[in-house]
């Protein structure tokens, strides 16, 4: 299999709720008129507790400054797992299970963090610009490395890591951080972005007005929900996540759906904000998933993490995980 490099050196910033008025602006441009920026990798994920932007540096031009706007200090990179050649955004979806033994697993063992953006399309490794030199040393020996250079695929010369590399003892990963599970149900979808003018209007509600439409009865309190949106437009290719009563205010036929119309349940991780230094978090979380042999979608948040899993095995991935939480206790 091949591991791209994107070309892309992206941002990774917070804006808090309360703030978002005053990078609508530059949010609406980069999501409804890419053409009018040089911007190629947008994402914007809204929790109940801020937005997580990715972007890269042409896109972060267009947010303000604002002491609204929290942003890591690191600059990032995208990895992204092909099988078969082909681009990385319409090549098959291959899961964050499927590279949890191959990916994930193996960067933990060598304290390298990541942040994961799963996508529609595809999945999205971003690790800090400055671990890149220990990341292909890594990986090297299971994938071919290929750069991502002004939109063609080349060969990642290596970044000298050589001497000095000690293969690291491998130790269980015990879960850390609590869990939860929403009881809302996920969908995972997308839509052509020439059908995007016709719905843009009803997105911009969903995306910065998200206290517009509630259940009849609903409370604030109300049975687990919780707020959680996802848009990704990465190269020209949409990914949106949405809870299931999101995805009914859209017209019909506008959103791509599976065969099955699968719905996603969430396992939500971290009490308190997780931070960008641990390592392993994904890991351990994903790897379970692997042996059990359940697809997950997995996004990183500026505060938490959230896999999603199909809605039939939300039990069985619960007792899995939670038998990894008493490991770790």
């Amino acid at each position: 299999m091949e591991l791209h490099i994107l070309e892309h050196s992206l941002k990774v910033a917070s804006i808090a709720k309360e703030g978002i008025q005053i990078c609508t602006h530059g949010l609406i441009k980069l999501a409804f008129l890419p053409s009018k920026t040089r911007c190629k990798f947008f994402s914007l994920t809204e929790t109940p507790e801020d937005y997580t932007i990715i972007v890269d540096e042409e896109g972060f031009k267009e947010l303000p400054e604002s002491e609204h706007l929290s942003v890591a200090e690191a600059t990032w990179l995208a990895l992204n797992v092909v099988s078969g050649g082909g681009s990385a955004t319409n090549s098959q979806p291959i899961g964050v299970t499927k590279i949890a033994k191959s990916v994930i697993a193996p960067l933990a063992d060598h304290n390298i963090s990541v942040f994961m953006l799963s996508t529609y399309q595809t999945d999205f490794i971003l690790v800090r610009e400055r671990d890149l030199p220990m990341v292909m040393h890594t990986l090297s020996s299971e994938f071919t490395l290929l750069r991502v250079v002004n939109g063609e695929t080349v060969a990642a010369n290596s970044l000298g890591v050589t001497n000095g590399f000690v293969k690291p003892k491998l130790v269980p990963r015990p879960i850390i951080h609590p869990l939860s599970s929403p009881s809302n149900m996920f969908c995972v979808t997308s839509l052509d972005p020439d059908t995007l003018p016709s719905v843009a209007t009803l997105l911009m509600d969903v995306m910065f007005y998200s206290g517009g439409i509630k259940e009849p009865g609903a409370s604030n309190e109300d049975s687990g929900h919780i707020r959680f949106f996802s848009f990704s437009l990465i190269e020209g290719y949409i990914s949106l996540v949405m809870d299931e009563q999101t995805t009914q205010r859209f017209p019909n036929n506008v959103l791509f759906t599976s065969a099955s119309g699968e719905l996603w349940k969430m396992v939500r991780i971290g009490g308190q904000p997780l931070g960008f230094d641990e390592c392993g978090i994904v890991a351990q979380i994903s790897e379970p998933l692997a042996t059990a042999d359940i697809p997950a979608y997995y996004i990183s948040t500026f505060k938490f993490d959230h896999a999603l899993v199909p809605e039939e095995n939300i039990q069985s991935v619960i007792g899995a995980l939670r038998t990894n939480e008493s490991a770790g206790q």
